[in-house]
């Protein structure tokens, strides 16, 4: 994705610790995607005013970044833990004085943490930028078919919990697996296995979180605010949906 020299400066960044346990470089974007989450939740009523489809396009791509930036940074952390190191560190590998190693190749490194990958960032930010349109039109639908009634707001919202929990959560994860696989360059087999692997226990886990979340996103936030808070609490579910994708590939 990168030569020359970015990915020289890459390759340098991937091998700096804070701490030595934290990676510099998911940290230093993890930071901008917040950065620009704060900015745009400063204005969101504004561009949402103007262009709800859109502003929520946005959010959700931004938001979807920093919920797998955070799942990277988790792999990393992990990789690194048991290890001692400075408050600032770098990391070299024994090597092959011969024959040392590409650039771009050091991340791989026997003892090393896989490198930042951009392009899983960006298969992520692209699922949920085309994903929010989709949403849109989904809580529209539900908030005009179940209105919140005056006596007993609390059923009418149980019945969108409902609605969305058996409909939209297993047709979503379908959409996600099979975008990412397809992202990913797997055919049809790959899509098979990870089906057969992921789907369902990843369904489960969907049961387990989303209908609390979303009793109170239906009863509470306004709906202009419904699929950022949706997203904003999916950042964990999203790295967790991270994290089994990339266990499933690797």
């Amino acid at each position: 994705m990168f030569s020359g020299t970015p990915r020289r400066v890459l390759d340098g960044l991937n091998r700096r610790y804070i701490y030595g346990r934290l990676p510099l470089l998911h940290t230093i974007i993890f930071l901008i995607e917040m950065a620009a989450a704060t900015r745009l939740a400063a204005k969101f009523n504004s561009y949402y005013a103007e262009k709800p489809v859109l502003t929520t396009m946005v959010t959700n791509a931004i938001l979807g970044g920093v919920a797998d930036t955070v799942a990277q940074l988790i792999t990393a952390f992990r990789s690194r833990s048991g290890r001692t190191d400075d408050f600032m560190s770098i990391e070299f590998q024994d090597l092959d004085k011969e024959k040392p190693p590409a650039l771009g190749e050091l991340g791989h490194a026997k003892h090393m943490p896989p490198p930042f990958d951009f392009e899983r960032l960006t298969r992520f930010m692209s699922y949920g930028f085309f994903m929010a349109p989709i949403q849109f039109k989904w809580f529209g639908f539900l908030s005009r078919t179940f209105p919140l009634a005056k006596k007993n707001p609390t059923f009418s919202a149980l019945k969108r919990v409902a609605f969305d929990q058996l409909m939209f959560a297993p047709f979503g994860l379908v959409c996600f697996f099979t975008f990412m696989t397809v992202a990913e360059g797997g055919g049809r087999r790959a899509l098979t296995r990870k089906f057969q692997d992921v789907y369902l226990p990843t369904l489960k886990a969907n049961f387990v979180l989303w209908p609390a979340v979303q009793i109170l996103n239906f009863r509470v936030v306004p709906i202009q605010f419904q699929i950022p808070f949706v997203s904003s609490v999916g950042i964990a579910w999203t790295a967790y949906l991270s994290l089994t994708n990339s266990a499933e590939e690797e």
